[in-house]
């Protein structure tokens, strides 16, 4: 069989589905993610792109189909097009976080650093808008409620995963902002209630007594054979 009806009967086999970006229609290969389809629709993306990974939360997509309008909330780089979906990406969402230093923020008794900073926070009435909106299927609305308790810890372990997208303040009727709520509870968490660890603070103080002087002047004289061996060679500590 000749190269150009193989290459045709290949370009057969791949199902086009129609899409609309921004309300024009376009056909694009099924199986793609909305990203790559914008790109394969002649889309240049330069804002609302990042890592293409699902780590970075820049690409924020709100989508609904000619069907059906109820609006959805994604990550181009995650989610796959489908028929007849319709495309709108959020590049920027505007939310403004509460400009703070942690180091007066020092968590006390009887006092709520995020509703300082947020106070729209008390103003969560348990719609859920946020937790269904997340793609990284997080219990927004859980750790909201933890954030209004002044439960930094469960805030942490729950908003973990947050790409910080901005998609859950997307939805919610107040205005509350879980994403950047939970990123100064994690901040508070850490500076605050996280134990130093011992061993780092020993190393540290063994490096300021000039410990380990001696030897880094010799790493900085050896060649880079003596390097790679010393690498290979060199103690690694179990991991625990």
């Amino acid at each position: 069989m000749a190269a150009d009806k193989v290459e045709e009967k290949a370009e057969k086999k791949i199902k086009m589905i129609d899409v609309y970006v921004m309300g024009k229609h376009y056909k694009a290969p099924e199986g793609l993610t909305i990203q790559t389809a914008l790109e394969y629709c002649g889309y240049n993306v330069i804002r609302g792109c990042g890592c293409r990974a699902g780590f970075c939360g820049a690409c924020g997509t709100i989508y609904s189909f000619t069907y059906d309008l109820t609006i959805k909330y994604a990550l181009a780089c995650q989610k796959e097009i489908e028929q007849n979906m319709v495309i709108m990406q959020v590049p920027f969402f505007p939310s403004i976080e509460a400009i703070y230093n942690l180091e007066d923020l020092e968590p006390e008794e009887g006092k709520n650093r995020l509703v300082e900073l947020y106070p729209d926070l008390i103003t969560c009435f348990g719609c859920n808008n946020c937790t269904k909106t997340c793609p990284q299927d997080l219990l927004v609305m859980d750790f909201v409620s933890d954030a209004l308790r002044g439960d930094y810890e469960k805030v942490y372990e729950k908003s973990f995963d947050c790409v910080m997208c901005g998609l859950c303040a997307a939805r919610c009727p107040q205005g509350i902002q879980p994403y950047n709520i939970a990123l100064a509870a994690r901040r508070l968490r850490g500076s605050y209630l996280t134990p130093a660890p011992q061993h780092n603070l020993d190393r540290v103080k063994e490096i300021e007594e000039g410990k380990f002087d001696v030897e880094l002047k010799a790493l900085k004289k050896s060649n880079e054979a003596e390097l790679r061996r010393r690498y290979a060679e060199r103690e690694i500590e179990p991991a625990l």
